[in-house]
């Protein structure tokens, strides 16, 4: 019971009916942006560590945060082929692949690595969004399917199955050929290689996070400790630097990926028996909607996988929950991923503001990351009209500038176009959110993925390719 005699909300959906509604639900929520657990915020100074992954190598800790299902059986493939709009008649064993999940709707639910280990054995690994999803859905089927959760460590334990961490920069290959216990294998792109490091097995798998190819390694929690010590000691030839979990809340800006969008799961009614079964403590009920894009209707915060950049992970040519409505958005798209260019000199005025005791204050810019809810959403203006929402921002030092990735109405998407952002959250319900007024800040659209797009050619594209 709570202090009021009312029924304490078990489900998410007894969370929602409490509150009055999903808006009310998350716009109350003081739960703040994204908390990377395990490390320090910076092992030396983010600005460094973020530099690393453009003129060095960085080492980016994945550990801690995320949290993995463990699927196992001979339907494997058959029961994930329902949830993914990916194609996977060509995914074999020790082979990655992004898998992103949608709603009846189309719009996105979350999306995942998934490792195709053995024929029947792959791990799902993302943020609790894609874990639920995954877990509600193999609770239920008819498909020779068991699974295993491995929880992320926001709550701190004493072991996982796997450590994981990502090696990201133009030095990345050097550095993994010289730990590698022999020769490094050719690992193509989003496959998985094993190989030995200080005398004990590895996986690899090869990708990019932060606008720059590398290796995803991973192996068993006991064999980290001589694992990390080659890689360390090797790294310090190549300028290696560990990166703090603020440092790698930034790792996705420059790349364009759109980490944790709101899950498209707050109403329906095929969704209905989904947040019956979500616990109220779950990320998807206790965390926090805010910003200054503001609507009633909980599905303006929603995106799908077009507009977001995944149109090539959406195969239409098998059935799975939201193919349906996935083929008649196809045609219909509306808007497109941006990046945007904060201007610096409004920044500065807004930090100015926020900070005065003279005067209405501005909200606060935190650096590198001035997020202040679990799902942001900030409004973007031209010329008075609102014309799309900026998800994802933290300052570059790469970029010199705060930069935010958004999705933005098509005619307004071509590089160099001049917006508007609206900083703040218009009469905000929160308890972490300090008093304040709306700032506007000029920002100028610019390409996605950034780093390639941007930053590497400002440069001359001295950057050496991993």
């Amino acid at each position: 019971m709570t202090g009021t005699g009312i029924p304490t909300p078990k489900t998410l959906q007894q969370a929602i009916d409490a509150a009055g509604g999903p808006i009310d639900l998350l716009r109350t929520s003081n739960m703040g942006t994204t908390i990377f657990p395990g490390i320090p915020p910076e092992f030396t100074n983010w600005r460094d560590e973020q530099r690393a992954w453009k003129e060095s190598v960085a080492l980016l800790e994945q550990t801690y945060h995320m949290t993995e299902m463990r699927l196992r059986g001979p339907d494997v493939m058959a029961f994930l082929s329902e949830l993914g709009t990916n194609r996977f008649d060509t995914f074999a064993p020790m082979r990655g692949k992004q898998v992103i999940m949608t709603g009846p709707d189309g719009k996105m639910i979350s999306d995942a690595v998934v490792f195709r280990e053995e024929e029947d054995f792959l791990r799902v690994v993302g943020p609790p969004t894609a874990a639920n999803w995954v877990q509600f859905n193999a609770e239920k089927t008819n498909y020779d399917v068991t699974f295993e959760r491995d929880e992320n460590m926001i709550v701190p334990r004493e072991r996982r199955d796997v450590y994981r961490f990502q090696l990201q920069g133009p030095h990345a290959l050097a550095l993994m050929q010289e730990v590698t216990d022999g020769t490094l294998p050719d690992i193509k792109f989003f496959h998985i290689g094993e190989f030995k490091i200080g005398g004990k097995t590895v996986r690899a798998l090869r990708h990019g996070m932060a606008g720059q190819p590398g290796f995803e390694v991973y192996g068993p929690w006991d064999d980290q400790q001589a694992v990390r010590e080659v890689v360390e000691k090797a790294g310090e030839a190549y300028d290696l630097r560990k990166a703090g979990s603020v440092t790698y809340g930034t790792a996705a800006q420059e790349s364009g990926w759109m980490p944790r969008p709101l899950p498209a799961i707050y109403e329906g009614e095929f969704m209905q028996s989904y947040r019956e079964w979500i616990p109220a403590r779950s990320f998807e009920a206790a965390g926090s909607l805010g910003g200054s894009f503001v609507s009633s209707e909980i599905s303006d915060y929603y995106v799908d996988p077009f507009e977001v950049g995944y149109g090539n992970f959406v195969n239409l040519d098998h059935d799975f929950i939201g193919r349906d409505a996935l083929a008649r958005m196809k045609e219909n798209q509306q808007r497109k991923k941006v990046t945007l260019v904060w201007d610096n000199g409004d920044v500065f005025d807004i930090l100015r503001q926020s900070l005065t005791i003279d005067g209405p204050r501005s909200k606060f810019i935190s650096l590198p990351v001035p997020m202040y809810s679990s799902f942001q959403a900030d409004a973007v203006m031209r010329n008075g009209q609102g014309i799309g929402i900026s998800n994802w921002m933290s300052y570059s030092s790469n970029a010199g500038s705060m930069l935010s990735t958004a999705l933005i109405d098509m005619e307004h998407a071509e590089p160099g176009t001049e917006v508007t952002l609206l900083w703040g959250e218009p009469n905000s319900r929160r308890r972490t959110v300090e008093d304040h007024e709306v700032r506007e800040i000029r920002a100028t659209v610019a390409p996605v993925p950034y780093f390639d797009k941007s930053i590497k050619s400002k440069a001359g594209d001295k950057t050496v390719a991993a």
